[in-house]
């Protein structure tokens, strides 16, 4: 599948999950920030993607956010530290961390939850397939 057909299946699972409109749905999208999903809709999104891609996908795959609650070695002062850094990217190398490594405040981290990750990362499965 191309980058393009994995777009347009993201797009459609999110506007029916998100009951958002389709123009809503562009790469640059955040989750929370652009789309409004909540916790329970990351669920939701994990679920209908599944049924549509016809694989597993791990919840901590798309959303490691977990990995650094209270971890000291991977947070100090709300920010996420460089080994933190390095773990993220281990987690999520589909992610662009380029922006968010100027200022990696552990708020801020959820910015990184676009449509364009979940089809970087949808893309890395369907090509590992």
């Amino acid at each position: 599948m191309t980058h393009d057909e994995i777009f347009a299946k993201v797009r459609a699972t999110l506007v029916d999950a998100l009951n958002v409109d389709d123009n809503e749905v562009t790469p640059t999208a955040r989750l929370k920030g652009d789309l409004n999903a909540e916790s329970i809709d990351f669920l939701d999104i994990v679920f209908r993607l599944e049924r549509q891609f016809g694989f597993s996908i791990p919840r901590e795959d798309l959303f490691p956010e977990s990995i650094f609650q209270g971890d000291p070695k991977f947070v100090a002062g709300g920010k996420i530290t460089e080994p933190g850094l390095v773990e993220l990217q281990t987690r999520m190398p589909y992610a662009d961390l380029t922006e968010f490594r100027k200022d990696p405040r552990l708020d801020k981290m959820e910015d990184l939850f676009t449509v364009d990750l979940i089809v970087n990362y949808l893309q890395s499965r369907v090509n590992a397939k």
